[in-house]
């Protein structure tokens, strides 16, 4: 078989659950998350002395996974056989990102791995793929109401999970009732897009949201000057911080009728506005 000299793997976008899927909450309840990928991607290839070199579409620490697409690309190109399945390379890629140090849990990997919308349950060291189809209708309309910006800020993805994961294992009540609430949002929004009932995706959203301030209102503290306006004039009906919050991407739906100011708002705020689609491949090998 000939060896891939080329591999792009997509980003992915958390609608909720994040936090759940990272030990010792997954271990001690179970986690459970619901992502897509977009068309926005890692590439890993050879260079010319042999090395392997990497592109990205987007900035690293934009909350959208970079990290474990880039470990996902970088397996798959060294496969030179094709011999790993999609699950042997997510949980290689896991792996290494946990041996190099950084906290996390296996949303992102998976959802590189497999691309499209998924819903992952997190039991322990298992990870299960529940079959997940949300109505065709309701795909189109987050596309066309989502909003996907970076807003420049820097985050400090590790730095924030040790703080929180430390308060969790010292019994703090807050971080685990925001931790339940994530986990109760994402059964909901998994029931609102398979069923395309927009109003309870919307406060679903809303609650993963609330329950982030729970978890620690540093995560959300950096959008809410550009955010809180929006929402209280009515231009944005739900918004989240994506991946470990704290800076990099927001996810933001509009009101129908709002979505040119919104962008506008946006833009003026300074936060670059992603041009996206859906990715419904994974791990692409040339």
């Amino acid at each position: 078989m000939v060896a891939h000299t080329e591999v792009k793997v997509p980003v992915r976008v958390d609608l909720a659950g994040g936090w759940t899927d990272v030990k010792p909450y997954c271990t001690d309840f179970g986690g459970e998350v619901v992502n897509f990928t977009i068309n926005k991607y890692v590439t890993a290839k050879f260079g010319e002395s042999g090395d392997v070199a990497y592109e990205f579409d987007i900035p690293a620490n934009s909350g959208l996974g970079t990290s474990g697409s880039l470990n996902v690309a970088r397996i798959t190109l060294l496969d030179e056989n094709n011999d790993m399945s999609s699950d042997e390379i997510a949980e290689a890629a896991y792996q290494e990102e946990i041996s190099s140090g950084n906290r996390c849990g296996r949303q992102d990997q998976w959802a590189a791995a497999h691309g499209g919308f998924n819903r992952f349950m997190f039991h322990g060291e298992n990870v299960e793929i529940t079959p997940f189809q949300p109505a065709r209708s309701a795909i189109k309309w987050i596309r066309k109401h989502m909003l996907i910006a970076h807003t420049g800020i820097s985050r400090k993805s590790g730095d924030l999970q040790e703080k929180i994961w430390n308060k969790y294992e010292l019994g703090d009540k807050e971080v685990t009732e925001g931790l339940h609430q994530i986990r109760h949002a994402t059964r909901k929004i998994v029931d609102a897009l398979q069923r395309d009932q927009r109003q309870l995706f919307v406060e679903s959203l809303n609650a993963v949201s609330s329950g982030v301030d729970l978890i620690d209102a540093s995560i959300n503290a950096p959008f809410v000057s550009i955010i809180d306006p929006l929402i209280e004039n009515g231009s944005v009906m739900a918004w989240k911080a994506l991946g470990a919050g704290a800076g990099g991407c927001a996810a933001v739906l509009c009101h129908p009728i709002s979505i040119k100011d919104v962008r506008q708002k946006l833009t003026e705020s300074g936060w670059q506005l992603i041009d996206w689609d859906y990715d419904t491949t994974g791990i692409q090998r040339k």
